[in-house]
Order: structure tokens, then sequence, then C-alpha cells
């Protein structure tokens, strides 16, 4: 593949915390969490608590667009059009800099239009085939939000979904890099979505142990890495990224955020859902991601890590970080921003890589909240409050991980 150099030039977020980019950031450095009780979709649910979009996407789209769209494709579009304004291509493809057969987009979900397939479902239980929406298909495939955003922005190059569950987003930022290297497009949209508060996957999710049940201050139950940790916080929301080869980012004078350096994708073939208890596979991800990167490990200084919450998983992450760095791990400055918006699924290496550009941008890793008392089997500096990164050349790293065994390793930069 060539070496062609990826950068960041556009961001934007919806996300439990804020409904833009500026006000996540701004409650992630602030240490706020998003989490809260869900009110009367959960009734009688194992788990009541949760981290619905701090904004409704109804309240920013056109209510006409909206009507057409599950929530995973609201979501999805108001992040990316975010993004989009933020970059500046607006006025790139108004002066003819950007060809519509040179964009692409790579946006994916874990789960897809699960609102609009169960409550078609009720609908032809209690009401009849006829009345089943005919547009329910287009709504909740899992490609919507990608081809949502595609027909919004006229991107006519690949549109991809990739769907390998929660490691779903950060596996759309890898796959959108590859497209750019391989000299299909020149800018691509990339990110991940998530809109799966609903009473059938919260108690999915419960009954299989993977949420948490602390009945305590659902601000203080999502808490990565404490001893006290037992299951994630559902939560919903998008990330979006604009990706450029540098030349045409230079080109037309853009802004840069940081460079993309270098992706890793491996799997486990361990379990459907528990994740390797050795973290093989995702040692295996992130060693690719810097051997892909080609830059000297020294330069990594901080991890926003995959870190959701649960017994088996924050160990496991713990253990891929040093078996690639080994005392080296110790060095590096680890956050889980799942302390605070909970777990987005499919969204979630979105967000999170949108936070580990802002990370380097603004030289500031934010906190984990809710750690109390650090499980002695994660050897890792893990900030507690905001934390400076150095100056000079410096690199960040991404970590995803799902369900089925997915792992994704994506390494951004500074500009040097």
């Amino acid at each position: 593949m060539s070496r062609t150099r990826v950068v960041v030039t556009g961001l934007g977020t919806t996300s439990p915390l804020g409904g833009d980019t500026a006000s996540t950031w701004e409650a992630m450095l602030a240490g706020r969490s998003g989490v809260r009780q869900l009110g009367e979709i959960a009734d009688g649910l194992p788990v009541t608590i949760g981290a619905p979009a701090a904004v409704d996407p109804t309240d920013v789209l056109d209510r006409v667009v909206a009507r057409r769209l599950d929530r995973t494709s609201q979501l999805a579009l108001v992040a990316s059009l975010e993004a989009w304004a933020d970059s500046g291509l607006d006025a790139a493809k108004e002066a003819g800099e950007l060809d519509g057969d040179r964009f692409g987009v790579a946006f994916a979900s874990g789960i897809g239009g699960v609102h609009t397939l169960l409550s078609n479902h009720s609908t032809l239980l209690e009401k009849g085939p006829r009345r089943v929406s005919p547009i329910s298909i287009p709504m909740l495939m899992p490609n919507a939000p990608a081809a949502t955003i595609s027909l919004r922005l006229g991107a006519r190059g690949p549109v991809n979904t990739p769907v390998s569950a929660c490691a779903s987003g950060n596996e759309a930022i890898a796959l959108a890099a590859d497209q750019i290297r391989l000299g299909r497009v020149d800018v691509a949209l990339a990110g991940g979505t998530e809109a799966a508060i609903h009473p059938l996957p919260i108690s999915a999710f419960a009954n299989m142990m993977a949420l948490s049940k602390n009945a305590g201050d659902p601000t203080t139950v999502s808490r990565p890495f404490d001893t006290a940790r037992d299951g994630f916080v559902l939560g919903e929301g998008a990330g979006a990224l604009v990706l450029e080869s540098l030349e045409h980012a230079q080109a037309r004078g853009a802004r840069i955020y940081a460079e993309l350096l270098g992706t890793g994708i491996t799997a486990d073939a361990h379990d459907i859902a528990q994740p390797d208890p050795e973290g093989r596979g995702g040692t295996r991800a992130i060693r690719a991601a810097l051997r892909d990167s080609g830059i000297d490990p020294a330069d990594l200084v901080h991890v926003n890590a995959h870190a959701t919450s649960t017994p088996q998983g924050d160990v496991a992450e713990s253990l891929m970080l040093h078996a690639v760095l080994g005392s080296r791990a110790n060095d590096l400055v680890v956050t889980s921003t799942k302390s605070m918006t909970g777990h987005l699924l499919g969204g979630a290496g979105a967000l999170e890589g949108v936070a580990t550009v802002l990370a380097l941008h603004h030289r500031v890793a934010p906190p984990t909240i809710n750690l109390d008392d650090q499980d002695p089997r994660v050897e890792l500096d893990v900030a507690t409050k905001p934390r400076d990164l150095p100056q000079g050349d410096i690199a960040a790293l991404n970590n995803s991980f799902g369900f089925g065994g997915a792992n994704v390793a994506v390494l951004f930069g500074t500009m040097g």
C-alpha cells in the first residue's frame, strides 16, 4: 500500500455529553457524566440507567428529513454535517476542488436501525401487515447511515459500512484511511453511530451480564479499571471525522488537526462475546498499527482505551499494552472516556477517535472518572484529572474491541 499521508481535517459529534464537538470536549475535560435514569422506557427492566444523547437529533434536523431516518441515521447525519462544516469542504466543493467521484464514506453501526425494526414489528402484530412502513427497510438497514451521508453530501466514491460490533466505528476510520491510501478517494467521511437504548437491547445485554446493575448514583456507575466495576452503561450517539490525503488538504489550505499514522485490525478467534483473557488478538492489532505507522514506539504518549468497565476486558487491555511496550506501558497517559459517555457500541470507536484527535490537538488528555480503587491487575497510569501531553511530535492510540473477537487499533499523531 502507498505511503500516502492521511490527515484529519474535520470533526463532528453528538453524544451523551453534548450536541456537538465543542460541548462534548468541554464536558470530557470537566469530567462530567452523561449517564442518567432513563425513565419510562426502562420501567420494569433489570437496568434502568443509560447515557442517551444530550441533544435529541430531531431538535437539530429538519422535521421531514428526520421522519424518514432511523435514530442511528439521525445521529450520524448530525455528527457528519458538523464534521463537514468544520472541514471547510463545502467551499472546496463549490470551488471545484472536491470531485464527488473521489469522495467516499465509511460509516459504521454495530446493530443498525433497531428502533425501526422493533417498532414496525409491533405495528405488524397490533395493526397488521398493511400498516408496516414502506420505508422501514431503507431505514433499518445497517448501511442506512452511510447512505444517508452519501446522499446528503454527494459522495460518489466507495460508501462502506463496517459491522464489527463495538469495534465498528474505529474500523470505519481504518477503512476510510485505506481507501485514501489505495488512491480510490481523496476525501472520506468516517465514523460510527448507535441508538440502541430500547427495552429489548437493554434486557438482552443485562441478561448476558454485560450491563452494570449498580443501583447507586447513575453518574458513578461506569467505572473503568476500578475494582468495583461490574459492567458497562449503554450509551448512544455518533462521531465523525473527515479524512483527506495530505496533498489534497494542503492544496486547499485546510486546517489539519492530526495525522492518521497507522491502523491494525485482527480477530481473537476465541469466543463470540468474551475477550481473549490474555489479550492476544488486541496485542497483534496494536503491534500492526505501530508497524503500519513506522514511528518509534517511544513517541506514543496517550491511549484512549476501549475499557468499557467490564471485569475481564479492562484487564486484558492492560495486558495488551504491556505485551507490546513492556515497561514503557507505564509511561502512557491512559484514559477511558466511557467513564463519562457510557458505551456507544458501534459509535464508540468513532467518538473516541474524535477525543483522541482532540487530545493531540490541544495536548491534553481527558480524565477517567469514578476511578476510586484501581484494579492492581491494571498496571497503567490512568489519568483521573486532565493531563497535559508533551510538546513535540507525539502519537496517541485509539483502541476498540468488539463481540466476535474484533480488534481495531488506530494511531494518530501530531503533524511533523
